[in-house]
């Protein structure tokens, strides 16, 4: 199983959680209080629930990822909202629409960027 989804806008606070370790994904209905401090996306493939699990690959940034942990709500967040929480270090208490990769390096996003994930 497979997924990919295109970068169309970086919310100008997405530098400054570099420091947290942490992206947040979400699709173009993002409320726009949130834009801000978001990557915000398209998807180009269908989701399918149950896609991101322990194990699965994400490609971002230039970089590949293993998703090591994966929050309860985390497939269902992201296939209705395009919403992610993406933590790049080891985080002990994960939150429910949250995944957890490694290695920890932070990811530079650009525009027009496919992220993808795999299985």
């Amino acid at each position: 199983m497979s997924f990919k989804t295109k970068v169309l806008e970086i919310g100008s606070m997405v530098p400054a959680f570099e420091e947290e370790m942490l992206v947040v994904l979400f699709g173009t209905n993002a409320p726009s209080e949130l834009k801000d401090i978001s990557v915000i996306h398209d998807p180009e493939t269908d989701f399918a629930d149950g896609t991101i699990k322990e194990g699965t690959q994400l490609v971002m940034g230039g970089n590949t990822y293993t998703v090591t942990k994966v929050g309860n709500a985390a497939n269902a967040n992201f296939e209705e909202l395009g919403h992610l929480s993406i933590y790049f270090k080891d985080n002990d208490e994960l939150l429910p629409g949250a995944i957890q990769v490694e290695p920890s390096v932070f990811p530079q996003v650009e525009i027009g960027e496919e992220i993808s994930f795999s299985n």
